[in-house]
């Protein structure tokens, strides 16, 4: 019997997200038998620069090592210096989080100390030799050695979209295409069978983080010239496009948007990661055993961090009993399409399959579906704009006030039909622009008490709950009117808080000059704006028609038992609150708005996923785990010791970028 998992998507699209790697930091010096050195650059066997590897003598030196970069520029840096800029660094990350209106200050502070610390170590970067695309045929080679699948595509440029897969003979729609072994795979548990693995065992941040544990063990296995993985790592983008990339300039011009705050936390986030990780490399007695110690700069974790956060994926353990993270190789060259979820793991082949999206012919684009998510999750956590894309939707967060008279009224009857009594909902691009589960707290959050009493008291009451995300069951007229009107007038505040109008966004994006991350930014805004300008239309003639129906004096639909039928079909099914819709097995599902599961496994989007899969994640690093670095930071202010296992303790619990 074969048994097999679907897995979603999160890889970058290839051609709109690119990688940068300017980074791999040598210490500031290295030290012989009590020495320090001037270290010359020296190339190894796998054509990279290798700035750790003295190659002359000069006599003994100061602590400061001067070395030459890539450019010619000189770059001048003092342990003691660096390590202060890091504390520095670690503390501003780990501060109590700004106050509403001081994000941007904030942002701009911690950037100003990373630019610090990104010209002190400007040259001191493992850069491979030859473009990306120089690399692919050993892609090929490495795939085929080891039991993938290479015979019906080859990678191939595809102008602005980047590279991709292209078919190389005709292919069928459901077809079996392509698959990856487990072996090929870069996983959680390759990274603690490595040698990172006895930091791992020791670091309770790491084993919290399995998108980190893989990006740090990316960076090991890039700087092994006999890595397993060195072929897949070549390949990998030298530059991502997620705002981690963007100048200041672009990020400005996401300031009021709602994608803002997550961007500026992407990067607090990784700034405290690395702050945190750069001194623990340095410290710890077994990370100092890492090959990351004499080079580890701001920019190879940024790198690290994008190429995860671009690519991760959740896939069954050996035994299928749990879920961990990977990085697929070959299979995340696919670019996204409109569709469905067509990957999935094979348990008894140990393998992950992918099957064609839909027919295609020789030399077209192989696509795949990456999930149902909105453009700003493909901008923050994959680096493209997917203009097309049918999931797009913006947030709306709405709760019923714990001052109001009939809070406890309202908050139960939300809570028989599953709903928080506050929540932060999604505004769809589509029709209707609303959700079911949205219509439903709506519909409750505007109810009378009589209205309440109602869906509260008698013998049918629980069945009247069926009906709150229906659209045919109004609860009455005038409460109709007052829902749409809320979602009117909400949608028309938000607009206003934006600096533009959707008519300036679109002539920016008719500049020749504007640059691919600047087009993004606008992009991502004007998306935005029009979804609310729909919901804003929408919520007009909604209101518009049910003041029409009240003047009429038209009757108002009434539930009847016989109509649990209906309400079970599957056209009526979507008009239900979330949690009442019959599931039948391998369909898929969304728990809330933004938490999509198939057949009981949890769908990875960009880095919301955690190695062991039992809840979700923002991006990288807990919120408890934050607090355990800001801990420990306030712990090397009293000691200047050690960053040892015992000051992670803290058991994280939800994870932030």
């Amino acid at each position: 019997m074969r048994h097999k998992v679907r897995v979603g998507f999160s890889a970058g699209s290839e051609g709109t997200a690119a990688v940068t790697s300017e980074g791999w930091l040598p210490l500031s010096f290295v030290k012989v038998r009590g020495k320090h050195f001037v270290v010359d650059e020296v190339k190894g066997r796998n054509g990279t620069r290798l700035p750790g590897c003295p190659s002359s003598i000069m006599g003994k030196k100061s602590r400061v090592k001067t070395q030459k970069s890539g450019s010619g520029a000189m770059a001048v840096v003092s342990p003691k210096e660096m390590m202060n800029l890091i504390a520095e660094l670690l503390q501003k990350c780990s501060s109590a989080a700004a106050s509403a209106g001081k994000e941007w200050e904030e942002y701009i502070q911690i950037r100003g100390l990373v630019e610090r610390i990104r010209k002190k170590q400007k040259g001191m970067s493992i850069v491979f030799e030859g473009s990306r695309e120089d690399h692919f045929p050993e892609l090929m080679s490495w795939a085929k050695e080891n039991g993938a699948s290479c015979e019906c595509f080859t990678v191939a440029n595809f102008g602005k979209e980047g590279y991709g897969l292209r078919a190389t003979r005709d292919i069928k729609a459901e077809e079996l295409f392509l698959w990856i072994p487990r072996k090929m795979l870069m996983t959680v548990e390759s990274a603690q069978n490595s040698i990172l693995g006895p930091l791992y065992s020791q670091d309770r941040i790491l084993q919290a983080m399995g998108n980190v544990t893989l990006a740090l063990h990316l960076l090991c296995e890039r700087a092994n010239p006999a890595s397993f993985w060195l072929p897949y790592i070549r390949s990998l983008p030298q530059e991502y496009d997620i705002p981690l990339y963007y100048q200041q300039e672009d990020v400005q011009l996401l300031l009021g948007t709602q994608a803002v705050q997550d961007v500026l936390s992407q990067y607090k986030n990784t700034a405290r990661q690395y702050a945190y990780f750069y001194k623990l490399v340095q410290t710890h007695p077994t990370a100092s055993k890492l090959p990351l110690k004499d080079c580890f700069t701001f920019d190879d974790y940024r790198w690290a961090v994008s190429s995860v956060m671009t690519r991760q994926n959740q896939i069954p353990t050996e035994d299928g009993s749990r879920v961990t993270l990977a990085l697929i190789p070959l299979w995340d060259m696919c670019n996204h399409t409109n569709g469905l979820i067509t990957t999935g793991y094979n348990l008894e082949d140990d393998r992950c399959e992918c099957v064609a999206l839909q027919d295609y012919k020789e030399n077209e684009q192989i696509y795949i579906f990456y999930g149902t998510r909105s453009n700003a999750e493909f901008v923050i956590h994959n680096g493209f704009f997917f203009q097309d894309d049918a999931h797009d939707r913006v947030k709306i967060k709405l709760g019923v006030s714990k001052s109001e008279r009939l809070y406890a009224m309202k908050a139960e009857v939300l809570a028989r039909a599953g709903i928080p009594a506050s929540y932060v909902f999604a505004l769809h691009c589509n029709e209707p622009p609303i959700s079911a589960q949205l219509l439903a707290f709506l519909r409750v959050f505007c109810m009378t008490e009589d209205e309440l009493k109602y869906y509260l008291l008698g013998d049918r009451a629980i069945n009247k709950i069926f009906t709150l995300g229906n659209s045919e069951f109004p609860v009455s007229w005038e409460n109709e009117i007052k829902l749409w009107t809320f979602l009117e007038t909400r949608a028309a505040l938000l607009l206003k808080t934006y600096k533009t109008t959707s008519e300036e966004d679109r002539s920016m994006l008719e500049k020749p000059d504007l640059s691919l991350h600047s087009r993004m930014a606008i992009q991502l805004r004007l998306a935005e704006k029009q979804i609310l300008e729909k919901a804003l239309a929408c919520g007009r003639a909604k209101r518009l028609y049910f003041q029409k129906k009240l003047e009429e004096g038209a009757s108002l639909p009434c539930y009847e038992e016989s109509d649990i039928a209906l309400l079970e079909n599957t056209e009526a099914d979507a008009k239900l609150p979330v949690i009442l819709r019959k599931v039948e097995e391998g369909q898929e599902i969304q728990v809330d708005e933004d938490s999509p599961l198939l057949n009981g496994m949890k769908v990875v989007y960009g880095t919301n996923a955690e190695a062991n899969g039992e809840r979700d994640q923002d991006n990288n690093v807990s919120t408890d785990v934050n607090s355990a670095l800001a801990s420990m930071e306030c712990s090397s202010q009293r000691e200047e010791a050690n960053l040892s296992a015992s000051r992670t303790e803290d058991e994280p619990k939800e994870n932030t970028v």
